[in-house]
């Protein structure tokens, strides 16, 4: 864990408890030798704002009772975009427990915050960040999108601009070999405009490669080997 950076926001219309949990978070970091970027926002609308600048956020503690818009309704907001960042509730209440499951909550604490509980779940979702949810920062439309690579299907080109599909399209002014550059290995390059999940694909055929999704994508002429090759290799 030590070396790790990771961005925090604390959405808490309280000052107070938001100051303590900031403080208890940088707390953490330091005991676990981290580097944590943790900024504090008055409300939820505040934080959604900020969020349509930039999307890049690592972990999100969000108080469940604010103002004109609570901590779930604004959570429902961030999972339209992104299923990375890692959502813990902080609350007085337990009633909303269930509320969470919709917008895959990692955990809820429940105010007073206990400074052990907050230190496991922020490890716990260290741990996620780490794993499972390797990440890949696309700018398009303007912000920033945190994609986890799991919900990466394939990566197409047309003309200057590259299209991420994942959970929806993202599309960029890059190259195909710039963008291709960000993936791990269970990605392979297929012909000059196509990269493809190996971990997405059902069926390869001399001339078509189908994924679970029932997406059909056409390759190029001698792709059929490197796919299969590169299929075999990845296991």
């Amino acid at each position: 864990m030590a070396g790790e950076s990771y961005r925090i926001a604390v959405c808490d219309d309280s000052a107070a408890d938001a100051g303590y949990v900031r403080t208890l978070v940088e707390r953490w970091a330091g005991r676990r030798g981290v580097a944590a970027d943790v900024e504090t926002f008055p409300s939820a609308e505040r934080f959604l704002f900020r969020y349509g600048e930039d999307k890049a956020w690592d972990i999100l503690l969000l108080d469940v009772e604010m103002g004109a818009m609570d901590g779930v309704t604004l959570a429902r907001q961030i999972r339209r975009d992104s299923h990375a960042v890692q959502i813990v509730f902080v609350t007085g209440y337990t009633e909303y427990i269930a509320d969470g499951y919709d917008v895959e909550a990692l955990h809820y604490l429940v105010k007073p915050i206990d400074e052990n509980k907050l230190a496991t779940v922020l490890d716990r979702a260290a741990a996620r960040l780490r794993t499972d949810e390797r990440c890949i920062d696309v700018h398009a439309d303007g912000g920033t999108a945190r994609v986890p690579m799991r919900l990466i299907r394939y990566l197409d080109v047309r003309g200057n601009y590259v299209t991420i599909h994942a959970d929806r399209d993202y599309t960029a002014k890059r190259s195909l070999s710039d963008a291709a550059r960000d993936l791990d290995d269970r990605f392979v390059r297929v012909g000059r405009g196509l990269v493809v999940n190996l971990a997405a694909v059902r069926r390869v055929t001399r001339t078509t490669v189908l994924l679970d999704d029932g997406t059909e994508l056409r390759l190029p002429r001698g792709a059929y080997e490197t796919l299969n090759r590169a299929i075999i290799t990845h296991g």
